[in-house]
Formats: C-alpha cells, structure tokens, sequence
C-alpha cells in the first residue's frame, strides 16, 4: 500500500466501515450474532460468536501476534459464516480484552497461560452452543497456543488446523532463506539486518527483532504484503474498531511481545511431542519467508496423528488465511469439515 493508497484508506474510512457493517448483517432464523466479554482465566475476556446457522460446527480462530487480534478481519470472513459459527478471541493481553484489564489488570502472560485460557474457552463454546467438540484453527503465534491445546485436550476438538505454523528450526534455515530472499530482491538494508542478527534467535536483539518482519514480508514479490495489503486495510475499515480500538491493539502488542519476548525466542516445539491424538493440518503460504513454508513442513513431517495433511495456500505469505481467504475456505471446507459427523450439524 503507497502512502496514497493509505490517505485514501483513511479518507474513506467512515463509507468502508459502513459498507461493512452492511455485509456483516445476520438475518437468518437460526442465525448468531453475540459478543461482549466472559470470563476467563479468572479475567474478562472479548469473544465474538457469528455464524448463519446455529446448527453448522464452531470454529474457533487463536490469533497470533503475539497480541494480534484477528476481530479486524470480520469482514474479510464474512462467507466463513456459512459453513461455520465461527468464534473470534482478543486473548489475554490483546485487543478489547487488553482495553479492559489494561497491564495490571491482564496477568502474566505464557503460552501455556494462553493455552490454558483456550481450553476453558473451548469448553464454554461447547457449553453454550450445545457441542460436543469444536474445531481448532491457529494462526502465527496462535499455532504454538493451538498445538499446546490439541495436545492438552484432543477430546474437545474434531481436528486442529495450524496456519502461518510456527516450527522448530535447528538447522537455522528460515535464516538461509531470509538471506537468499533478501539477495534476490536486491535489499540491502534487509540484508544487512538480517546478517548483523545472525541465525540463532537466542542472541538476537530486540529493537532488530521488531523490524526484522517489515523487511521480510517485502522480500517475495507478486503477493500480498502482510502489513500494508491485509492488516492495515482490515484495521482502518473494521466496523467494529474506533480508532482507540485501534491504539489498544498496538498497546497489547507491545505489552504481550514484552511478556512473551524471550520465551519465543527459545521455543521448542518438541517439549509437546510428536504424537497428536487428533487429525492434525497445516494450511501454508507457498510463499511464506515470516514462519518458512519449508520449516513448517519438516515439522509436520514428524508429526504422528489418526490423520493429517499439508495445503498450500497459493501466492500467499504470511497471514495466508486473510491473503488468500477463498481457498483458506475451500480447504478448510473439504478437509476438515467431513471430519464433523452429520449428528453434530444440530
């Protein structure tokens, strides 16, 4: 997004917002249209429950970040709602959950905390809308809070399904393709960053750490950029964010990157195991440089479930769920959606 395409986005901010909020509009008979805070974890958390027909199963999307609330992309997922009632979270530390608790309010904050408020929030969706298991999605950083979900309790979910897969990565690779990338488009402020950060997370710094993905997601070209061409657009005009919505989001991202910093930096998805006792997908940018499509293979190449499969989302990087959302749907629609039996869909 130019710098004039991004005046024009604020320009007409209030008509885009409009218009969304026109398409947001739910008028079926067993339709559901909720949101407002429950508590979790001991906290008031935002949650929002939309979806065509009470009776289609619920999915539940862990947003990344961390602290990214994906509530901006409503919109965007508006035809995900017929196939699904689908539940957004602003999770501890983010969003409209981070508005109301604010920094002292929120806790600490881990991936396993996360985790452990996804499960209580799995088992109240059940609870609420008369379900025995629910399906899991988890994007980014949401895809480490999902996988300690689906390994914790794979009772409550009929698969779990990561995008944007976050994955060990011993041989340094994400950093050798971080590297070829920026070569080939020729960025040497990039390149220069990249190298001066070396390969080994543990070491790296943090101010270079925050600027390290605005010079990724420019370094493949002919797809959506992850910044200027999905969130921002979604961001100005969700109907459901005010602009201090919109400051609240960057404060629970500072706030939660603060609380999660160094435990990202030394993850190690091995600490859950291999073994999932549940169909286990990843959905994957062909093209994605932030979590490496590579990386994220050799990952689910060692994983062991009843059932599972990689998909590549086309021409999309990272966020490929919101670059590429109509295929995100259909895989999400032949793949997965068979795996709910008939007698749940009432």
């Amino acid at each position: 997004m130019s710098k004039k395409n991004l005046l024009l986005s604020l320009i007409f901010r209030k008509r885009n917002q409009r218009e969304n909020a026109l398409n947001l509009r739910i008028n079926n008979a067993n339709s559901i249209n909720e949101e407002g805070y429950v508590k979790i974890g001991g906290i008031e958390q935002w949650i929002s429950i939309r979806g065509e027909d009470k009776c289609n199963p619920v999915l539940l999307f862990v947003h990344g970040g961390p602290g990214s609330t994906y509530s901006i992309f409503s919109p965007l997922l508006r035809p995900w709602e017929r196939h699904f009632t689908l539940v957004q979270w602003d999770q501890r530390g983010s969003g409209k959950t981070f508005k109301k608790n604010g920094r002292t309010g929120s806790g600490s904050i881990t991936l396993d905390r996360l985790a452990e408020d996804g499960i209580e929030l799995a088992e109240y969706l059940c609870t609420r809308l008369s379900k025995e298991k629910i399906i899991l999605l988890g994007s980014s950083v949401g895809s480490l809070t999902g996988v300690i979900m689906a390994k914790l309790r794979p009772d409550l979910f009929y698969a779990f399904v990561g995008t944007d897969q976050n994955a060990p990565d011993s041989e340094f690779l994400s950093y050798k393709l971080a590297i070829d990338a920026l070569k080939s488009g020729g960025n040497k402020k990039g390149l220069k960053l990249i190298e001066k950060m070396g390969p080994d997370p543990s070491k790296w710094n943090r101010k270079y750490f925050e600027k390290r993905n605005q010079y990724l997601v420019k370094a493949v070209q002919g797809i959506p950029n992850m910044i200027t061409d999905v969130i921002i657009p979604n961001m100005l005009s969700s109907p459901g964010h005010t602009i201090n919505d919109i400051l609240d989001i960057f404060k629970g991202m500072r706030f939660s990157l603060d609380q999660l910093y160094e435990e990202l930096l030394a993850i190690d998805n091995q600490r859950f195991g291999w073994e999932f006792n549940l169909p286990f997908f990843v959905f994957q940018g062909d093209h994605d440089i932030v979590t490496p499509t590579a990386v994220a293979k050799s990952y689910f190449d060692k994983i062991s479930a009843p059932y599972k499969e990689f998909v590549l989302i086309k021409n999309a990087g990272h966020l490929a769920c919101f670059a590429r959302e109509d295929q995100f749907l259909e895989e999400l629609i032949i793949r997965v959606l068979p795996l709910v039996p008939e007698s749940a869909h009432r």
